[in-house]
């Protein structure tokens, strides 16, 4: 029996990466289909009452016509997608959490979604240590002086010079697959590490304020949720040292971002470092783009090339599941199928 799968993949998790992916793990005849979705040329945003999804629930309706199997990183699972595509059965969303699917919907309709946990952690790991250590020693201000051709022997003065790794106290918010795996390339710079996270319960955790009052460098690894929304403010950036450094590479909901630009334009803060922001692309006129010490890409923390080759190979490997009647491993609600 051959079974029909659309890849709708785009230029990051490419459909070339579900096809070999496919190829290498899924026992029997498939017809792959492909659409390439616009991701990231085009950011993604909401679609129906999904969030973060590309606005292409027209093309993929087309493309889901006798389809029984998608995988994708960005197509948004609406309802409206899944009322006009009854031989859809298997939903697979090459990211960490299936946040373009409308769950409930799917479950009603009969539909498995699954996802694609830890693709990105080793990439976001490193991004967030790249990123503190570019807040601290200043790397791209400095580098933007000299492209510019103006030497700052300023720079050098004690109190323009930030702080070393080494001796130093960490704070991680969050303690997850990218929270453990940043801890463990702080333990070789020789720092101390700070944990707060109430689902976990490891050497150097601590409540939140005295990892605040504590941590000389926080970074942020929650998700966003309704009890981590905004869960650092002002209040909680004033409990943090003088001249300490803070890195967000998870969600921009944690944070309150104006009381971020307070802190580093009265020099509270040593510098920052942001991946993600409460609107992408970040606005015209936003507080961000002139805020002293501040150090920004977009939100990008995830991208490498392992992160999009694996993204594929997880997914693959439960369509595979499906496929031989197993149980699926990361599946995100709780309808039963079989091919």
């Amino acid at each position: 029996m051959t079974i029909r799968v659309l890849a709708a993949g785009d230029h990051f998790v490419q459909n070339r990466l579900f096809a070999d992916a496919l190829r290498a793990e899924v026992p029997g005849e498939l017809e792959v289909t492909e659409l390439t979705l616009p991701w990231p040329v085009e950011p993604f945003g909401r679609v129906g009452e999904v969030d973060e999804a590309s606005d292409v629930e027209d093309a993929l309706i087309e493309a889901l016509r006798g389809v029984e199997v998608c995988v994708t990183q960005m197509a948004p699972l609406t309802k409206r997608v899944l009322d006009a595509s009854p031989d859809l059965r298997l939903f697979c969303v090459s990211r960490g959490g299936p946040v373009n699917a409308n769950l409930e919907a799917a479950t009603a309709a009969g539909v498995r979604v699954t996802y694609a946990p830890g693709r990105n952690a080793v990439a976001t790991a490193e991004h967030t240590l790249a990123m503190l250590l570019a807040a601290t020693r200043r790397i791209p201000q400095t580098h933007a002086d000299l492209a510019g051709g103006v030497w700052r022997g300023d720079y050098y003065m004690y109190d323009n010079v930030g702080p070393e790794l080494e001796g130093g106290t960490v704070g991680l918010v969050g303690y997850g697959a990218i929270g453990q795996r940043v801890a463990r390339m702080l333990a070789g710079f020789g720092a101390e590490v700070l944990v707060h996270d109430p689902y976990v319960d490891v050497p150097g955790r601590v409540e939140l304020p005295e990892l605040l009052e504590r941590a000389g460098f926080v970074s942020l690894h929650a998700r966003a949720t309704a009890e981590t929304a905004g869960m650092i403010g002002a209040a909680e950036i004033a409990r943090m040292p003088r001249g300490s450094v803070l890195v967000n590479c998870a969600r921009g909901a944690l944070l309150d971002y104006d009381a971020l630009c307070d802190a580093l334009e009265s020099g509270h803060l040593f510098g920052a470092a942001m991946d993600v922001f409460p609107e992408e692309p970040i606005p015209d006129g936003s507080r961000l783009l002139t805020a002293p010490n501040l150090i920004m890409t977009p939100h990008l923390a995830g991208a490498s090339k392992e992160t999009a080759m694996k993204a594929a190979r997880i997914v693959a490997a439960d369509v595979a599941r499906y496929v031989r009647g197993e149980p699926l491993l990361h599946g995100a609600n709780p309808v039963r199928t079989t091919p």
